[in-house]
């Protein structure tokens, strides 16, 4: 009876833990079949987390670089000179009276520009009323037997303060002739026709009265020989024109 006993209750042991293998592995199963459908679900629920997740801002654009400024093109400079060439024309008057009765070859004078003298672009190289300077080169009166001739050069104009080297010839001159009148040399020439001839008529008419008729002859001679000997003088009056033609450029700084 005692071993029935311990048989059945073997038996019994052996049931309980067969059950109890197969409660566990029942367990582990289950705890599988959740593992894996955990597993597979996963991914779905990721993606579902990544759309429901705030998109990232948008990178912004890179600034397109402008493109560089193309430069005006700049203005020439304008010349520190100003040129007026050879053969340029330039308009003065005399500054005083020139008469070869009274000036000789190698006297100064002054004159003035009467117009500007402008560059072949029209710029203002030597502006109305400079002063030039210049020489006397020849002062010869007319006589009956020799024409008579004033000669200038000019060799220097000054433009604003600063005085300038000219190198040009005199092309025209606005000048008068001027006969100098009854002279010293004129009456001379009277008096010593009028002797002359009184002292030839006293020796042909032997009288007075041939004296006088021959001293008025003679003083008549005097006369013409006077007046065929008279100087006439070459004037240039103040205030006259004359021209100077450029033989060399002239350049002059700019003001």
């Amino acid at each position: 009876m005692t071993r029935y006993v311990t048989s059945g209750t073997r038996l019994a042991a052996v049931v309980v833990t067969v059950a109890f293998v197969g409660c566990a592995k029942g367990e582990q199963a289950s705890s599988g079949d959740a593992t894996a459908r955990n597993l597979t679900l996963a991914p779905t629920e990721s993606t579902a987390a990544l759309r429901d997740a705030a998109a990232p801002a948008p990178t912004p654009a890179k600034p397109v670089a402008a493109a560089p400024a193309v430069p005006k093109p700049s203005a020439p400079a304008a010349p520190t000179t100003l040129t007026a060439p050879a053969g340029t024309r330039v308009p003065l008057f005399v500054s005083e009276t020139i008469s070869t009765r009274h000036v000789k070859a190698g006297d100064p004078f002054t004159a003035t520009l009467s117009e500007a003298v402008r560059d072949p672009e029209g710029r203002v190289v030597i502006p109305a009323g400079s002063r030039v300077e210049g020489t006397i080169d020849v002062a010869d009166a007319r006589h009956p037997t020799s024409a008579g001739h004033l000669d200038l050069s000019v060799h220097s104009v000054t433009v604003r303060g600063r005085s300038y080297p000219v190198t040009g010839t005199v092309v025209s001159m606005d000048t008068v002739e001027q006969g100098r009148g009854v002279t010293g040399g004129d009456a001379a020439k009277v008096g010593v026709g009028a002797a002359a001839g009184a002292i030839l008529g006293r020796v042909i008419g032997k009288d007075a009265k041939g004296a006088i008729i021959g001293g008025l002859a003679g003083a008549a001679g005097g006369a013409a020989v006077a007046r065929e000997t008279r100087s006439i003088d070459i004037v240039l009056p103040k205030g006259a024109r004359f021209t100077l033609q450029l033989d060399e450029p002239l350049r002059v700084k700019r003001g």
